[in-house]
């Protein structure tokens, strides 16, 4: 190998060897559902929910540059929603009832949602938790959701048909702080 390009190879392995111990750090932080003030981007409204999927935190912008973060759980691979919405409907301890296509995904675990209207309802044992905000597009249901859980090992990670899961205590303390009309913004 020529001297020029040695140099080369053992500056890039230096600076790379350098820099291993804050990438190992930023990808080994700890994951924290718990609820918190944080910094924000300036550029979203007091107000508005940003929900941020591949990171699993849900954003409350409380002022400009603030916002409170919830942990949450998020759709599977091909089953998430993105885009802008506006929490039309909230409801405390809703009924549920799985949606057609959840239905045709997996007819044995929804077996007796099959040719009727049956709904589950509210309480401590219904999938939506304790309360639900219910995202509209141009006035029309979207079926996605952010809601609590009875799954709470279910948070920070992504494995619900869709919705947006959270802690029933923090979902408690959402619903209180956003009305009706909020706008949802899920990246």
């Amino acid at each position: 190998m020529e001297p020029a390009r040695r140099r080369r190879t053992f500056l890039t392995s230096t600076v790379a060897a350098a820099a291993l111990p804050l990438m190992a750090q930023a990808r080994t932080a700890a994951y924290d559902p718990a609820p918190q003030m944080v910094p924000v981007k300036a550029q979203y409204a007091p107000g508005q929910l940003l929900i941020l999927p591949r990171s699993h935190y849900l954003y409350f912008v409380t002022s400009p540059g603030q916002a409170m973060r919830y942990g949450v759980g998020v759709g599977k691979a091909g089953l998430e929603f993105t885009g802008t919405a506006t929490i039309d409907v909230k409801k405390e301890w809703p009924t549920w009832r799985p949606t057609n296509e959840m239905i045709e995904r997996d007819p044995q675990a929804y077996k007796r949602f099959i040719g009727n209207t049956d709904a589950q309802p509210g309480g401590p044992g219904n999938p939506l938790g304790a309360r639900a905000l219910y995202l509209f597009q141009n006035g029309r249901d979207t079926y996605f959701r952010i809601h609590g859980t009875t799954q709470p090992n279910s948070i920070g990670r992504s494995v619900s048909n869709g919705c947006i899961r959270m802690l029933n205590e923090h979902v408690i303390d959402l619903y209180q702080r956003v009305p009706i009309g909020t706008k949802v913004t899920v990246l």
